[in-house]
Order: structure tokens, then C-alpha cells, then sequence
């Protein structure tokens, strides 16, 4: 064998090892594709997502696809049982059931959405600010907060509805300007930890803005539990409201939501109980998919998961 064909022989097998080398290494995966795989893994969490969405999608489509409109009264035919006419029955003004559950899920699951943004926004705020600060302003803040979160929550958003006026958005700015406690408590400890890290006091090094550090660089690390937060925040919001409007203080005529179905079925359940049972079992058993979410996403996000 020649000197160049040795040379050549060699080449190939090294490229050959370099090549199954390179098989055996498994490409890297970010932070969200691994918490995604893990989450995918969780048949009630995936099965709670494809309810939700389709809660969504139905909610969003309402006008469209309900079988009549919200308004449409029969008081000649009153209360009727599920029939396929009406499948899940009509209440004591001939009102089709189904359709007012379609349209109580859009007022519910709004509610719920949008007072957990005006949770979120004030929430994450008000804990970066604190926790990056530090020092009396923290002390100062967090004793804020404690003051606030001791205070009966339902009383709180009953003052608040009282001074702001009671209509569908301060309903949402009422919830909302409550619930962000336990987010902001949430966010000041994320930050505490995470301003010690080292981008964070390589980004002081260089310059930058406190303002900027806490947009850029200290807020967006701390949406692993932003997220499960939100997930877990809807549901505690939607029951909130169910029960502000089963107390008739929170949405108000001609519009409904499922706690107002729930307490107009309250008054009729010994005579129609599919006044009540219908419009119940569709609040629980949204509120059992958002809860399961929110327990995948908790694990999935979980960097000790990574480690099972």
C-alpha cells in the first residue's frame, strides 16, 4: 500500500469516527422545547388544553353558532326538560339553556382572562420593582402588601366595585386590582435571586439603565412562573365572579355568566334542576381543566423535572 493511499484510508476512518461521534451526541433542546416534551407527556394537562381551547373557540363563535339568540323569550312555553329541540332544556322564561351557557362562557372566561392581565400587569410590576430595589423600599413595599392581603378579599372587591361604579370592566379592574398579591410576592423572590446573576451585573457594568435591566433582562426570566401563575389565576378569578354575581354584584342584566345562571337555577332547582345542574357542571369542569394545566405547567417548567 502506497504512502497515499494510507493517507487516504486514514482519512476516511477518521471522518467515519468523527461522523459516528457526532450521531452520538444529542443535539441540545432550550429551556421551553424540554418543558414542552414534558408537558405533552401529561395526558391530563394536554386533555384540559384541547377542553380549553375549544371552551375558547365555542365562546369566541357564540353569535354565530348558537342554536338561538340570548334574547329570545318564550313565556308561553316556560321551563321544559332537555329535549332535542332544546338539549339542555330552557328556564322559566323559555330561554334556551344551552344557548345561555354559550354566552355565559364568553362573559366567564373574559372576566377571568382580563382581570388576570390587569393581575399580571400590576403584579409583575410592582414585585420587580420591589424585589430589584431592595432595602427599605422593599420592606416598605412587601408591608404594603401584607396590610392589603390580610383584608377579606370579597369585601375588597365589593368596595371597589362600589367606588368605581358596577358595570362589566370594572368588574374586570375590581378582580384584578386584587389578585395581583400573590404574583407580586411571586415575582419580588424571582427577582431577588435573579438580580444577583451574572448578566445582570454585567448589564450594570455596562451602563444600563435600571429601567432597562428589569424590561429586559430580569422580567422575561421570570415567566416560568408567570405563566403556571396565570393558569392558576382564571380559575380562582371565574369563581370569584360566579359567585359576586350569584350575590347579584356582579354581571348585570341582559347579560349573564354562569354565576348568574347558577343563581337563577338556585330559586327553581327542586322543580327544574337543569336550571342549576347544567350551568354547574360546565363552571367545574372548566375550572378542573384550568387547575390541571396549570399543575402540568408547574411541573413541566420545573427545572428539578429535568432532572427525573
Amino acid at each position: 500500500m502506497s504512502s497515499q493511499e494510507a493517507v487516504a484510508n486514514l482519512s476516511i476512518n477518521a471522518g467515519a469516527s468523527v461522523q459516528s461521534h457526532d450521531e452520538g451526541i444529542e443535539s441540545g433542546t432550550s429551556l421551553w422545547l424540554d418543558a414542552y416534551r414534558r408537558l405533552i407527556k401529561n395526558k391530563m394537562a394536554v386533555a384540559s388544553a384541547i377542553y380549553i381551547i375549544a371552551l375558547a373557540i365555542i365562546a369566541i363563535l357564540t353569535p354565530w353558532i348558537a342554536p338561538y339568540s340570548f334574547e329570545d323569550t318564550d313565556l308561553l312555553m316556560g321551563a321544559v326538560p332537555p329535549s332535542w329541540e332544546h338539549w339542555l332544556g330552557t328556564d322559566d322564561l323559555g330561554r334556551d339553556m344551552l344557548t345561555r351557557i354559550m354566552y355565559g362562557a364568553r362573559v366567564s372566561l373574559m372576566v377571568g382572562l382580563l382581570a388576570t392581565v390587569v393581575s399580571v400587569v400590576i403584579g409583575v410590576t410592582y414585585g420587580a420593582i420591589s424585589g430589584y430595589i431592595g432595602g427599605k423600599v422593599d420592606s416598605v413595599m412587601m408591608r404594603i402588601v401584607d396590610i392589603i392581603y390580610v383584608l377579606p378579599y370579597t369585601i375588597l372587591v365589593i368596595l371597589l366595585m362600589v367606588m368605581i361604579g358596577r358595570n362589566i370592566y370594572n368588574l374586570f379592574i375590581a378582580l384584578g386590582a386584587i389578585q395581583w398579591l400573590v404574583m407580586g410576592r411571586i415575582v419580588r423572590g424571582q427577582v431577588v435571586s435573579i438580580k444577583k446573576m451574572e448578566f445582570v451585573e454585567a448589564a450594570k457594568a455596562a451602563g444600563v439603565k435600571n429601567r432597562h435591566i428589569i424590561m429586559r433582562h430580569v422580567i422575561p426570566n421570570t415567566l416560568g412562573p408567570v405563566i403556571v401563575f396565570v393558569t392558576l389565576t382564571i380559575p380562582a378569578v371565574i369563581l370569584e365572579e360566579a359567585f359576586l354575581s350569584f350575590i347579584g354584584l356582579g354581571v348585570q342584566a341582559p347579560m349573564s355568566s354562569w354565576g348568574t345562571l347558577i343563581s337563577d337555577g338556585v330559586g327553581a332547582m327542586e322543580v327544574y334542576p337543569w336550571m342549576i345542574i347544567y350551568p354547574c357542571l360546565t363552571l367545574v369542569v372548566t375550572l378542573f381543566a384550568l387547575n390541571f394545566l396549570g399543575d402540568g405547567l408547574r411541573d413541566a417548567l420545573d427545572p428539578k423535572a429535568a432532572k427525573d
